[in-house]
């Protein structure tokens, strides 16, 4: 007679088309059911088109047929919303409240940081009218589903993704929305899509202090907020509005990110601030956070970023980020 581990093990390996992330960590088996060797599963049919739900049988039943004492596998599908699906267990918004200091570029590298130490990640794009994760990414399919549900695009290293460019006829179309469509679009990619069982969900917050962000902080369980700026004093005055709002809503900071630090020259082994000296230790203080890193003007950085390669990024800075970030998240997430 099978056991369950040993039926739930073979479902791990079956791999949801689209998302390529197992039924389990969809989180798609709901209940599982073993007498005298007939073994019957109930799958949500939750974003599952009927050809999928049809496919997912087959493999259900061909994986555990092998099994000893298996006699009979039957599948069935029951309807479940995507929410009653979903297991997050942190949501992390990644904020400035100015455009162009590279919050795009900050949440990416986040999601790989975590991705990398075996944390399952995915990135909620909440920038509908600059969205730019999938570009970074390399990802140009379009999310499978239906009536019931999305299914995010997982990266070539296992990372959720959902942005607004994935929906769209090209990347290149405009989103020409007032601000209470762009809040219902944001709403819907966590309240209908199916993102299954993730430890973090990094969300990608467009920047300011108005409709969208405020959509984001009232309507998702936020569990900390990583603050990006740029050495400029400009820059530093207005996000400082935005560690004002945080600290107004009760969100929590997790620490500041200063991008765009300096340019490292190695033929002179040099570091030149182009945009003037660094603001980091008084970003920090105002936010009453730690500075978690000082990212560079990276030209390789930016060559994969191009190509659709971000996950193949490494660097000493990036890894010193990386190191602060799990300390700040184990500190504050316990």
């Amino acid at each position: 007679m099978p056991t369950q581990e040993q039926i739930m093990e073979k479902l791990e390996a079956i791999l949801v088309p689209q998302t390529m992330r197992s039924l389990v960590k969809m989180n798609l088996v709901r209940n599982v059911n073993v007498i005298d060797g007939k073994v019957d599963i109930a799958l949500a049919s939750t974003a599952l088109a009927p050809a999928v739900q049809e496919w997912l049988g087959g493999k259900i039943k061909e994986a555990l047929s092998g099994l000893d004492g298996v006699k009979e596998v039957n599948t069935s599908f029951v309807e479940g919303t995507p929410m009653e699906l979903n297991s997050i267990r942190h949501v992390i918004a990644i904020m400035s409240g100015k455009g162009g200091v590279g919050k795009s570029l900050v949440a990416s590298l986040t999601a790989v940081a975590l991705n990398r130490q075996g944390y399952e990640a995915g990135i909620l794009d909440a920038d509908i009218t600059g969205p730019s994760i999938p570009k970074m990414f390399g990802i140009t399919e379009r999310p499978g589903g239906s009536e019931s549900g999305l299914l995010p695009v997982t990266s070539k290293s296992g990372i959720e993704i959902m942005s607004i460019n994935l929906l769209l006829p090209s990347e290149e179309e405009a989103v020409i929305w007032r601000g209470p469509l762009i809040g219902k679009a944001i709403t819907q990619f966590w309240e209908e899509v199916v993102w299954g069982t993730l430890d973090y969900l990094i969300v990608d917050l467009p920047p300011g202090t108005a409709d969208a962000p405020l959509t984001v902080m009232q309507t998702l369980p936020i569990s900390g907020v990583v603050i990006v700026f740029t050495p400029q004093d400009l820059t530093a005055m207005i996000v400082k509005k935005a560690v004002k709002m945080c600290q107004q809503m009760g969100k929590r900071i997790l620490g500041v990110v200063e991008n765009m630090s300096y340019l490292y020259v190695p033929e002179i082994d040099k570091k030149i601030e182009l945009f003037g000296r660094s603001n980091g230790e008084e970003m920090a203080r105002a936010a009453e956070a730690p500075l978690l890193g000082q990212l560079p003007i990276d030209p390789d950085l930016a060559k994969l970023c191009d190509e659709g390669n971000i996950e193949r990024y490494d660097s000493v800075a990036y890894n010193t980020f990386a190191h602060n970030l799990t300390e700040a998240l184990q500190v504050d997430m316990k």
